[in-house]
């Protein structure tokens, strides 16, 4: 428990990008109240704001999908345990949870009934309004504070009768230091086949396919692939080595995703937050999502959505076309791409639309508006 003055937060991220947020918002809220104290669980970043009275645990938290976590149950539990236990010890004055539902939201709860004077804040909310609408009442009676980052959302959760603030979303900040003065080349296609193995697997190899088609018909065209770690660009080498394709005919390198969106002409997306970058940095592009059919029939009946992209959930309409399961075929990405690449006016239009799309997500300084919020829980 901290001082008569002094106030403590407990926080909690379970994934990598929560861990850069969490950095983010602990700098913030550092910069308005130095004496305040974090404890709780995140990542390397988190860990070095807040030193050791914060757990570093991300690599094994961050576990993808149902049956991962079935797999690891024991673990998550022994863990919960830990932390419910020392938040109760610590009484902080205020809990904040970092996306990352399954866990948090459990944490929330039973944070509540222990201690329902600490103060309980979520940050970049789960999205539950596109897989469990059902959540959202419970929620409601659980949370303080409902910080979102798209603007649609706080409609959702204030209708629900949660306090909820729209700060904007952190990646306008995070795109500021990563624009580039360059011209497009108006011959490069830029392929963006996500950041995970599970992703880069399903979808890379159709990329591959894509770019047989596209070179067979438009040989001066030049691709260029980016992989999130050199661990990935080895296996989209293979992949390429394994379509039998020159390994020239596709440039790959490691952690170029913003150079590369700002350079190409047009490009083909994995769905996630790329798809919100592409927009921001004003590619013109098309989406791809592939996963498991097993997975794909459960999400069918979970998730209520016109759209997979969010550029397309942002502006409430198809801004880019979606090719999902059976339609992620290179046929159909081929004709895509080559009317982007051909028809400048439908790409400008394109182009004009996703960068009005993107302003919605607010301006400069999420983080810093965030920390606001949290401070005046604390006083």
């Amino acid at each position: 428990m901290s001082g008569a003055n002094q106030k403590s937060i407990y926080i909690v991220a379970g994934e990598v990008s929560g861990d850069t947020h969490g950095a983010c918002l602990m700098e913030a809220l550092l910069s308005r109240v130095p004496s305040v104290l974090f404890h709780g669980a995140g990542g390397p970043a988190m860990r070095a704001v807040a030193g050791k009275g914060l757990t570093n645990w991300v690599e094994d938290a961050a576990v993808m999908g149902i049956w991962e976590v079935l797999k690891h149950y024991q673990w998550f539990k022994e863990r919960f345990d830990k932390m419910l236990a020392e938040v109760e010890e610590l009484k902080p004055d205020v809990l904040i949870l970092i996306d990352y539902p399954g866990f948090n939201l459990r944490l929330a709860h039973a944070v509540k009934k222990r201690l329902p004077k600490t103060k309980i804040v979520y940050y970049i909310s789960p999205q539950v309004w596109a897989w469990n609408k059902g959540r959202i009442p419970k929620m409601a009676q659980t949370l303080d504070l409902m910080l979102c980052i798209f603007p649609f959302e706080k409609e959702i959760f204030e209708s629900a009768g949660l306090t909820t603030v729209f700060t904007g979303h952190p990646l306008v900040d995070e795109l500021e230091d990563k624009r580039e003065d360059v011209t497009r080349e108006q011959d490069l296609i830029g392929l963006f086949p996500g950041s995970r193995e599970r992703e880069v697997s399903r979808l890379f190899p159709v990329m591959v396919e894509t770019v047989r088609r596209i070179h067979s018909h438009n040989p001066e065209w030049k691709f260029e692939a980016a992989a999130a770690s050199d661990v990935l660009a080895g296996r989209m080498r293979d992949i390429v080595q394994h379509a039998k394709l020159p390994e020239s005919l596709i440039t790959i390198k490691t952690g170029s995703s913003y150079s590369l969106m700002q350079r190409a002409t047009s490009g083909v997306v994995a769905s996630g937050t790329a798809t919100l970058e592409a927009a921001a940095l004003g590619l013109p592009y098309c989406l791809v999502y592939k996963i498991s059919w097993p997975t794909w029939a459960m999400g069918k009946l979970l998730v209520k959505l016109d759209y997979i992209g969010l550029v397309n959930i942002l502006a409430g309409e198809e801004v880019v076309e979606e090719f999902i399961q059976g339609e992620a075929e290179p046929g159909r990405i081929e004709l895509s791409i080559s009317r982007l690449m051909n028809d400048s006016d439908s790409r400008d239009a394109l182009r004009q639309k996703l960068l009005t799309t993107a302003a919605k997500l607010g301006d400069c300084g999420a983080h810093q508006r965030a920390a606001s919020e949290v401070v005046a829980l604390l006083e």
